[in-house]
C-alpha cells in the first residue's frame, strides 16, 4: 500500500475530530467465511471449519510430528514479540520471525533452533513484500509490531494502522486464514466515557496512536479473516504477578499485565477454538482465581 502525504492529513484530521468529538461506540459487523483452523492436542491436530451461519463441522487429522505448524510473527524483536516467538518454540510450532534487522534478531531470537527461520519484514512497505516474507507456508500471522516513539507523529499510523492493514491484506492474498492482533485496552475509550483517562490522553497525544489501533481493529473484522484481537493492559517486563483477567471488549480501563503473560494468551489462542472471531481484554490480577484458557476464552461472546 503506498501511503500518501494528502491522505494521510485527511485521516488525521478525522480522527483528531474522532477524539475530541466522539462519545459514541463505533460498531462493525462481518460475516464469518468458511475456514479451517487448528488445534494442538498431544502432537495431533483437529481441524474445524465454520460455514457462514456459524455452525462447525469437525473433523481429525493425524500429522506427523516433522510436520510442524508454522507462524509468522511480525514485531519478532519488540518486547512483546520476542516472547510469542520463544512460547511457540515451546509448545511444538515452527517459527517464522519478520524482524526490520536480522542481525540484530539473530543475537536476540532464540539461536540454534532448527525451527526459527527469521526474515526481513517491514510491516510500512507494503502488502506485497510483507506476502514474499510471509510465505505460502505460514499457517497463522500475529501482529505484534509497534511504533517507535520519535518525533514523527505519522508513525502510529503508518505502523498500527496502515501497517496492521498491509498484514491483513498480505494475508487474503496468500489464503491465511488465521490472524492475531496485540493490540491495547482503551482503544475505544470514547465511547467507553474515558475520554479524559489519562492513559488515553497521553497515548493519543503521541499521534492519536489508540486512534490508529481501533481503526486497524475495525479492518479486521470487515476483512473476514479468522481473528483474535488481544487487548492487555499496561504492559511490565516483570514475570507474572496474579492470574489473568479476561473481559469482554471495551470492558476494562486499567490494570497491568505481564508481556509474558500476553505472549501466553496470544500462543494459546491459536490452540482454543473458542478464541475465534473475539475481542479479548486482559490484565492480571493478585486476587484472582486461576482458570483454563479454554475457559477464560469461552466466556468471551463473539460480536
Amino acid at each position: 500500500m503506498l501511503i500518501y502525504r494528502g491522505k494521510i492529513r485527511k485521516i488525521m484530521a478525522t480522527a483528531t475530530g474522532l477524539f475530541f468529538l466522539t462519545t459514541s461506540a463505533f460498531s462493525v459487523t462481518s460475516k464469518r467465511p468458511s475456514v479451517s483452523l487448528f488445534v494442538n492436542k498431544v502432537h495431533s491436530f483437529r481441524l474445524r471449519a465454520a460455514n457462514i451461519e456459524g455452525s462447525e463441522i469437525e473433523g481429525n487429522e493425524e500429522v506427523g510430528i516433522s510436520e510442524k505448524k508454522k507462524i509468522f510473527v511480525a514485531g519478532a524483536t519488540g518486547n512483546t514479540g520476542k516472547r510469542i516467538v520463544e512460547q511457540l518454540l515451546a509448545k511444538g510450532f515452527a517459527v517464522k520471525a519478520g524482524v526490520l534487522d536480522v542481525d540484530k534478531a539473530k543475537s536476540t531470537l532464540p539461536g540454534q533452533n532448527p525451527d526459527l527461520q527469521i526474515v526481513k519484514a517491514d510491516v510500512t512497505e507494503g502488502s506485497a513484500r510483507l506476502a514474499d516474507a510471509i510465505g505460502n507456508d505460514s499457517d497463522a500471522v500475529i501482529c505484534a509490531t509497534g511504533f517507535r516513539r520519535s518525533l514523527d507523529f505519522l508513525a502510529p499510523w503508518k505502523v498500527d494502522n496502515f501497517g496492521t492493514i498491509n498484514l491483513v491484506e498480505a494475508c487474503r492474498t496468500l489464503g491465511v486464514k488465521r490472524f492475531l492482533l496485540v493490540s491495547s485496552i482503551l482503544v475505544n475509550g470514547a465511547a467507553m466515557g474515558q475520554l479524559f483517562n489519562p492513559a488515553y490522553v497521553f497515548l493519543n497525544v503521541l499521534g492519536l496512536t489508540l486512534i490508529a489501533k481501533l481503526q486497524a481493529e475495525q479492518y479486521i473484522r470487515r476483512s473476514g479473516i479468522n481473528y483474535t484481537i488481544i487487548r492487555p493492559g499496561g504492559l511490565k517486563n516483570d514475570p507474572p504477578q496474579g492470574n489473568i483477567v479476561m473481559e469482554q471488549e471495551d470492558t476494562l480501563y486499567e490494570g497491568s499485565i505481564s508481556r509474558d503473560q500476553v505472549a501466553e494468551v496470544a500462543v494459546e489462542a491459536l490452540l482454543h477454538p473458542e478464541s475465534h472471531y473475539k475481542v479479548v481484554e486482559i490484565v492480571a490480577r493478585t486476587e484472582a482465581p486461576k482458570r483454563s484458557f479454554k475457559e477464560l476464552f469461552g466466556s468471551i461472546k463473539q460480536q
